[in-house]
């Protein structure tokens, strides 16, 4: 039988990523658009920004905050090119994002002395081979695989490298083992349902250390530079930003932190995220012919949930068509190197009510493409 309960919001695109409940534009607090970013008015909110970042996600008080130009991708760039080379590298990697950050350091940095560990979709590789001497780079979340890092036992406390995280997919959804991490990054569009554009970087003390005692080799782009004079700008993690950020936005940024903070903060944000992941999980378990892409249930993860079907690839594309058309669940195709399925985004902007209603509506295109 066709549903005839529709999701309130189809919306489970795994970024960008889909509103919070109750958005509108409207509401935003704009008094900076139009104004520069270094006025007062600028100045301050980009600096709320990086303050209340900080304070709701718990940060040591000595990890810092900066607000840098292009997304996710920007800020992993940049961490890599700015920290990268000084000792040897182990670099794990599981999906499309993560051979990325294999690609750079091995074709672009071309660095010496690295240890690549991957695995296939839906698998980790293993974590226990990183060598503590070693800088660690690995993502947390594999945003196309839906396989994330299940803990930080394996990161050793008394490392001497880096550990370099891209976390875009997990910040806000998952509990983050600050103290062993010296850098993460993540953007706005993500779990908070943000703008594009802006990226996020946190620093450790030892980060920045790093930074202060080692000067890369290679020619630094204006957009990359942590540092001047062999010293941190302090400015970036004030909000004084690199370039020209959209004001439009951090207000959209700050509007989404305030939502947070009305469900309870982060472990209000994450136990939504959780209870996303659950719908799914009695779905699955309820019907055979549907089951995660990952094959470790410790290592599911509750923000792009991958699944695969018992369907060939072009019958899967069938079904995603179908349920668009229907207007019941927009862009949950897979990643387009991942293997055929679906994923769907499970992060804190989503209600449950709209993953049970969506469910039958996946049974249902499942029985109309057979």
């Amino acid at each position: 039988m066709k549903p005839s309960i529709k999701p309130t919001n189809p919306n489970f695109s795994s970024g960008p990523c889909s509103k919070r409940p109750g958005y509108d534009v409207n509401h935003l607090d704009l008094q900076a658009l139009g104004r520069s970013h270094r006025a007062t008015v600028g100045k301050a909110a980009l600096g709320q920004a990086c303050l209340e970042t900080s304070e709701i996600l718990g940060l040591p008080k000595n990890y810092l905050v900066g607000i840098v130009p292009a997304s996710d991708t920007g800020a992993f760039e940049m961490a890599m090119w700015s920290l990268l080379g000084q000792r040897n590298t182990d670099v794990f990697s599981w999906e499309s994002f993560g051979k990325g950050w294999v690609t750079d350091i091995l074709n672009q940095l071309k660095l010496k002395n690295v240890k690549s560990f991957s695995a296939d979709y839906g698998h980790l590789p293993d974590l226990n081979k990183a060598d503590p001497d070693n800088d660690i780079v690995f993502t947390w979340n594999g945003t196309t695989s839906g396989v994330k890092v299940p803990n930080a036992e394996w990161i050793a406390s008394d490392r001497k490298g880096l550990t370099i995280c891209d976390a875009t997919s997990a910040v806000f959804a998952m509990d983050m083992p600050w103290k062993k991490l010296d850098v993460v990054t993540f953007s706005w569009q993500k779990v908070l349902g943000g703008e594009g554009a802006h990226g996020v970087i946190i620093l450790s003390p030892r980060a920045v250390e790093r930074l202060e005692s080692y000067t890369p080799p290679w020619p630094m782009p204006k957009i990359f530079r942590l540092t001047k004079n062999g010293k941190l700008i302090e400015g970036i993690f004030r909000g004084e930003t690199i370039n020209t950020p959209s004001m439009l936005c951090v207000a959209d940024y700050l509007d989404a932190i305030n939502w947070v903070k009305s469900i309870g903060g982060l472990q209000g944000a994450i136990l939504r995220s959780k209870n996303n992941l659950e719908v799914i999980k009695e779905f699955v378990k309820d019907n055979n012919w549907i089951n995660f892409l990952a094959t470790d249930y410790d290592t599911i993860s509750n923000t792009s949930i991958c699944l695969i079907l018992d369907l060939e690839a072009d019958k899967v594309k069938q079904l995603v068509k179908l349920l668009a058309k229907e207007e019941v669940a927009f862009d949950i195709g897979s990643y387009r190197d991942a293997p055929a399925g679906l994923r769907i985004w499970g992060g804190a902007t989503i209600d449950s009510s709209d993953l049970e209603a969506l469910m039958p509506w996946i049974k249902w295109a499942y029985h109309q493409v057979l």
